[in-house]
């Protein structure tokens, strides 16, 4: 790449990245990301029920929520490693993602930020990042005005749950399944 080039792309990486932590920078995700977000999606779903081989459906859940109205954010190296001598494009690597929407307190009736998805590689876990994206994801919120922010999480992911708990967040809900097992037989009436 030519030295101009190069420049310019500083020069456009500091008006769209701005550091989270040393050595971490976020940017702003774009709609045409949504395989990589999907792909983001399914590692944290692989991860957790490891049993399940298809995850498909999520494809569903990000058509059908990513928009202008749910913002994401990548987070990514400061200083991409060099290979083969030729510089990185930072924002092909992301190495933790952060996908908000909207939810309505069924109590208040107030619009607030929820949180679709908080996802660093295990490579990148503790380190602060999740820390850093969920003070991100608050700021934000209360910066638009929401007065409170909410998420799920699942009760077998303990490392997120003490995140949370430790980053002030409370249980408001349970959320209950109960599996229906269809009989054999159709229900007489």
């Amino acid at each position: 790449m030519s030295k101009l080039f190069l420049d310019l792309f500083t020069f456009l990486q500091a008006l769209v990245f701005e550091q989270i932590l040393p050595g971490y920078r976020l940017r702003p995700g774009l709609g045409r990301e949504q395989a990589t977000l999907l792909k983001f999606m399914q590692l944290s779903y692989q991860e957790l029920f490891p049993e399940q081989d298809d995850f498909s459906h999520l494809a569903i859940t990000v058509e059908k929520y990513f928009s202008q109205e749910t913002p994401l954010w990548w987070v990514e190296l400061a200083e991409p490693a060099a290979s083969s001598g030729s510089p990185t494009v930072p924002w092909l690597k992301p190495i933790a993602c952060l996908w908000l929407g909207n939810a309505v307190d069924q109590i208040q009736g107030d619009r607030h930020a929820h949180v679709f998805l908080l996802y660093v590689m295990p490579k990148y876990r503790r380190q602060g990042i999740g820390s850093a994206l969920m003070r991100y994801a608050e700021n934000w919120a209360e910066a638009r005005g929401d007065r409170q922010i909410g998420l799920q999480v699942f009760q077998r992911n303990q490392p997120a749950l003490h995140l949370y708990q430790g980053l002030g967040y409370q249980t408001q809900s349970l959320w209950m399944l109960k599996p229906l097992h269809r009989s054999q037989k159709p229900m007489q009436s």
